[in-house]
């Protein structure tokens, strides 16, 4: 099992030690590194509403990222875990200039993200799980074709591209159907075809297998590991302690907007070997108690239909919680 002393980097890494602990060295910055992140601080302020007089809502601020630093080289598959309002998609956001920092530097490929936008826009691509930007009555080519020329891809190689990631992403079947008839999943596919569209050498995904089933998230695994290979830097916020197993080189773990840990992995090619291994089940479990001992979460299963009962008949809500005791 991990222990508490594990989630630290060996000396020839970059970052060597959690920022929880605020009498620990400060890391140390490669220049070679794509991302970075020195001392990220992210602040959201919020105010009632305007007719609020009544209500209980108050004014206040929200720490979503708290003194973070870490570094990631190009070819690195990263993994943040963490709980919901840690701070994993508020990270992403940051990299992407979806948001600036309020103090503290992300840097991308040696821009500031700040003072650089434009410049780190076009070297990241983002697909969130929750995607909405593409046009329903278009085809999945049509939508794609759209952003090729959104992100300036060279006109003379768009059509090529186009082809290449819809083979990548498992829609070549689907490129001429209306995007108002896809499933959960194919949507999904067709979002991480869309963050790949312009070669992105910084691919920041949100939860990207949640509507996946079994063969296209083997594929997406796949589709992952070939990008690391051709230095791609990946983020991946997930909840899911095996995708993170299986495909990352690094753990950021991440709670109430504090880095925890910056948790190495052991080589992709020893726990892929021949496919899904059981060293990639024994990493995602000791993965899973370095997660629940350092947030203080605990796991108490709650009895069959006990949270549901406000949601059920009042005459079948008793009876269902009692048969969930029972059980």
């Amino acid at each position: 099992m991990l222990e508490a002393s594990d989630y630290t980097l060996p000396a020839a890494n970059r970052l060597t030690t959690a920022n929880y602990n605020t009498e620990t060295p400060r890391p140390v910055f490669n220049f070679m590194d794509q991302v970075v992140f020195e001392s990220v601080r992210k602040l959201f302020r919020h105010r009632p509403a305007l007719f609020n007089w009544l209500g209980r809502e108050r004014s206040g601020e929200t720490v979503a990222l708290s003194d973070v630093s870490f570094s990631v080289a190009g070819g690195e598959v990263v993994a943040l875990l963490g709980p919901n309002g840690s701070g994993k998609t508020t990270t992403l956001k940051l990299i992407s200039t979806m948001l600036l920092a309020d103090a503290g530097s992300v840097r991308v490929g040696g821009c500031d993200a700040r003072r650089a936008g434009n410049s780190v826009r076009r070297q990241v691509g983002i697909a969130v799980s929750a995607e909405r930007s593409f046009f329903p009555r278009l085809s999945a080519r049509e939508n794609l074709a759209f952003f090729t020329a959104l992100d300036e891809v060279p006109p003379d190689g768009r059509r090529r591209r186009i082809e290449e990631v819809l083979r990548d992403s498992g829609l070549e079947e689907q490129a001429d159907t209306l995007v108002m008839k896809f499933s959960s999943g194919m949507y999904q596919r067709l979002g991480l075809a869309r963050a790949l569209v312009k070669h992105p050498r910084v691919l920041l995904l949100d939860e990207p297998t949640r509507s996946l089933d079994a063969a296209a998230t083997a594929r997406f695994w796949n589709s992952i590991r070939s990008l690391a290979r051709r230095n791609t830097t990946v983020f991946l916020a997930s909840h899911n302690f095996s995708e993170a197993a299986a495909v990352a080189d690094r753990v950021l773990l991440l709670h109430r907007g504090k880095l925890l840990a910056d948790h190495p992995l052991a080589p992709r090619s020893f726990r892929l070997a021949g496919g899904p291994s059981p060293d990639a089940a024994r990493v995602a479990e000791e993965l899973r108690g370095l997660y629940f001992r350092l947030t203080g979460e605990s796991v108490v299963p709650a009895p069959f239909g006990a949270d549901r009962g406000p949601d059920l008949p009042p005459e079948i809500a008793p009876k269902v919680r009692s048969v969930g005791a029972a059980s």
